[in-house]
């Protein structure tokens, strides 16, 4: 087994010690804006591999590769749509990752065997500064064994991928807590393939012309599986009068979620209060859900959140999170 190190992203010799592991085909996992994700050279295929080994990830499932900076989108990409130049300019660094033309000198197992390729540029100061460190690309799920939840501290990354792993690059909390939105802009109109934080109307806006949000579709991206973002606990989402219901039989194997004012913190001792502020919700989800893994439950009530499209990135990662793990 190995033995995973935790090295400091502020500490100019972690940081070029994380720069060394990754250029010799180890994996590293760095901190992001949104989730810890597990990092490789993008084009070492053995080190791609060993992301779907350590993880037991399906290798048809693609990864996403952080780039430095939009000027080597061209490196990685081909037939590239002006548009995408745009939104490049106008949201990287941040959580906008792109679905782009695979250029033909990548190789396809970073892609999951794929002719389209997922860019993005990091918002994260010391990761910005370990990609230009290191001048490579880095494919970089989210840190932890697929289908549970993505690690937004790197003590969580410790906990579930440790001897897996080479190394942590700590770079503390996230913060956003929430995987990246995907934009397919091969298509036209382009699409939202993932939601996340950066929200189709925010898109519209800026280009002037509609984006599609499908409910559902057949391309392969990360995250488009029906259950996954699951803790080890059964999650179930619940009208707030269920809650109510429920709070009052307090059952010590249930973990409850809310965010209403209406809830009492001393209603059961497994109870967590998370903000009724989108953002705030989103950035604390994670870890809220983390904390119950640590506890004797067996499930996890949470109020359903509102169903609007400022909050359908949150709905679609509860969503997966309380479907079926068989689905």
């Amino acid at each position: 087994m190995l033995t995973t190190v935790r090295l400091d992203a502020n500490n100019t010799d972690d940081l070029s010690r994380a720069s060394e592991l990754l250029r010799q085909g180890k994996l590293v996992a760095v901190p992001t804006e949104t989730v810890y994700g597990l990092a490789a050279n993008a084009e070492d295929v053995d080190a791609v591999k060993e992301i779907f080994a350590a993880k037991n990830r399906p290798s048809d499932h693609p990864l996403i590769v952080h780039i430095a900076d939009k000027d080597r989108i061209q490196h990685w990409a081909e037939n590239i749509p002006e548009l995408a130049f745009q939104l490049a300019e106008k949201f990287w660094p941040g959580p906008m990752t792109l679905l782009l033309k695979k250029a033909d000198n990548i190789n396809s197992v970073v892609t999951g065997k794929l002719d389209t390729i997922a860019l993005r540029v990091p918002d994260h100061p010391m990761l910005l500064r370990l990609l230009k460190q290191s001048n490579i690309g880095l494919a970089a799920p989210s840190a932890n064994p697929y289908r549970q939840l993505s690690p937004t501290s790197a003590d969580q990354v410790m906990d579930n991928m440790q001897g897996k792993i080479d190394a942590v690059l700590d770079g503390g909390d996230c913060q956003l807590g929430l995987e990246s939105t995907i934009v397919d802009v091969v298509s036209n109109p382009i699409r939202i393939l993932r939601s996340g934080p950066i929200t189709a109307n925010e898109i519209e806006t800026f280009l002037g012309q509609p984006v599609i949000t499908p409910a559902t579709h057949t391309e392969s991206v990360p995250g488009n599986v029906k259950a996954h973002y699951q803790p080890r606990a059964k999650l179930t989402l619940c009208d707030k009068e269920k809650l109510f219901i429920a709070l009052s039989n307090d059952n010590p194997k249930i973990g409850y979620i809310v965010y209403s004012d209406d809830f009492d913190k001393d209603q059961s001792e497994h109870i967590r209060h998370l903000p009724s502020d989108k953002y705030a919700f989103a950035k604390l989800l994670y870890k809220t859900l983390y904390e119950f893994d640590k506890v004797d439950i067996d499930e996890i009530w949470i109020e359903r959140p509102p169903q609007t499209d400022e909050w359908q990135a949150i709905n679609d990662r509860l969503a997966r999170a309380s479907a079926a793990t068989d689905a």
